[in-house]
């Protein structure tokens, strides 16, 4: 009788415990559902422009990858829908970089090299080697610079000296199906008018001038119908 007891005993405790034992073996399940999210941490290598990428924001440059060198890579890629966005410092990523550091440079005398007429009044000019556009009155700087985005390989905005021939605030593409805020057509279908993503984003533009609404509404009350504007030079990778 008393083995009997003994063993009923043992049961009630096996099946008592079961699920503290459960619970206990949950927590290998928990680990695995976190892994994931382990896995996702920054961990690319160094890319070939790993210490230009240090120096551009503001990292210890030694070209070597850490992984705060490597979240900060990451962030700026994401930024600005560089894919993939990985935290390498390969050469698109230093390319968007580096046209930054050359729009900076600028300043406030971007016709310095004397690009773009002085003898036509008020004029929009549109520099495609810094994607940078402004508005200049003979030799006054209106307003601007500012970074733009132009036509990606394929789709250039095409160069020359041309006129604004229509506008439409609303204007909707009937090509691409997508909204241009603010359009001011220069060249066919070619436009300056605003956009809601970076406007460093690779690859470029179908062929428009893309800008930030603030800039895009700038232009709008600026410039008018019959007003010139010159493209000249060539979008890095185009």
């Amino acid at each position: 009788m008393g083995d009997i007891r003994r063993r009923a005993a043992a049961l009630l405790t096996a099946v008592l415990t079961a699920p503290l034992a459960l619970t206990v073996g949950a927590a290998p399940a928990g680990a695995a559902e976190t892994a994931p999210v382990a896995a996702a941490a920054c961990t690319a290598g160094a890319g070939p422009y790993q210490r230009q990428a240090e120096r551009f924001l503001g990292r210890p440059v030694d070209g070597r990858q850490s992984r705060a060198d490597c979240e900060a890579v990451r962030a700026f890629q994401k930024k600005h829908l560089i894919t993939p966005s990985a935290g390498y410092a390969g050469p698109i990523t230093w390319r968007v970089m580096d046209l930054m550091n050359r729009q900076r440079a600028a300043g406030k005398n971007p016709n310095a090299a004397g690009r773009c007429p002085v003898d036509k009044g008020r004029i929009a000019c549109v520099d495609l080697t810094r994607q940078l556009s402004w508005i200049q009155d003979g030799r006054k700087l209106v307003y601007g610079p500012v970074p733009v985005r132009t036509g990606r390989d394929g789709y250039e905005t095409r160069t020359g000296l041309k006129k604004i021939s229509w506008r439409n605030i609303d204007h909707v593409s009937t090509i691409y199906h997508v909204p241009m805020p603010y359009s001011q057509f220069f060249d066919g279908g070619q436009a300056f008018h605003s956009v809601t993503m970076s406007v460093w984003a690779p690859p470029g533009s179908h062929g428009c001038v893309n800008m930030t609404p603030k800039d895009a509404k700038k232009y709008w009350s600026s410039l008018r119908t019959g007003d010139e504007v010159f493209v000249w030079g060539r979008k890095p990778g185009t």
